[in-house]
């Protein structure tokens, strides 16, 4: 047992979770936009690469997790379009044909996309984390989902590494998803405030010493339209309650 992540099948509901976002979706997307919070640039970038390579980047792992594969195509002109979309919308905004994906990206959709056919862009973080800035990027994307791209946020509810398996992370994790549930499923006028000021919520900076894994989520309600989201997932792995998030709205 690695008590450092826990027993083989922690991680069993959130696979079997992640299989079942596939099927669940009306038809299959066209692309994948996928923002990690494993990626910050000085201003968001759009991975431009034809056909990105893996970024392991990650440490004291298995051997085998280091020779993983997922070959799926980028998609260069639909990068040009997410940033001339956020330029459009008076965001900075850049390309980077080099970019590969990283295990924010490549780890979990490895499971929903394991045949890796559809063509994927990444978009980095602004380096700012600004709640406000990255639910704008998401407003200014949203025209996106017309176009048959399915925009997906990679990153954690709660996210505090030094928490796990501690006795007070069980309610303290459970507060902050309480709240994050509530303001994720209201009305976008009430939800992107709350969004905004996040470090006003139960157990905030506990549950995200910093907030790179959750600041993605801002990028999808910004994108998410003016109805409530839904949560969708939810489990306590290694002693904190996670959650995962929808927009159909």
């Amino acid at each position: 047992m690695d008590w450092t992540w826990g027993p083989a099948d922690t991680w069993e509901a959130t696979r079997h979770f992640l299989e079942s976002i596939q099927p669940s979706l009306p038809e299959p997307p066209k692309a994948l936009l996928v923002i990690s919070g494993h990626w910050e640039e000085a201003a968001f970038t759009a991975g431009s690469a034809t056909s990105p390579q893996l970024i392991y980047d990650y440490s004291g792992f298995p051997a085998h997790t280091y020779q993983l594969s997922w070959s799926a195509p980028g998609d260069p002109t639909l990068a040009s379009h997410v940033a001339d979309l956020l330029r459009e919308a008076g965001l900075p905004a850049a390309t980077n044909p080099k970019r590969g994906y990283d295990h924010g990206v490549f780890v979990p959709l490895k499971v929903v996309f394991p045949e890796a056919q559809i063509p994927v862009v990444t978009l980095s973080l602004d380096h700012s984390l600004d709640p406000a800035l990255h639910i704008a990027a998401g407003h200014a994307l949203a025209a996106l989902r017309d176009q048959g791209v399915l925009i997906i946020a990679s990153g954690m509810s709660f996210h505090n590494l030094r928490g796990y398996f501690q006795p007070q992370t069980a309610e303290r994790s459970r507060a902050f998803d309480a709240w994050l549930t509530r303001t994720v499923e209201s009305p976008a006028k009430e939800r992107n405030p709350l969004l905004e000021k996040w470090r006003s919520a139960p157990f905030a900076a506990f549950s995200h010493p910093r907030e790179e894994h959750l600041v993605p989520l801002m990028v999808a309600a910004g994108a998410g339209g003016d109805e409530p989201g839904k949560r969708v997932f939810t489990d306590e792995p290694m002693g904190a309650q996670i959650s995962a998030y929808r927009f159909d709205g």
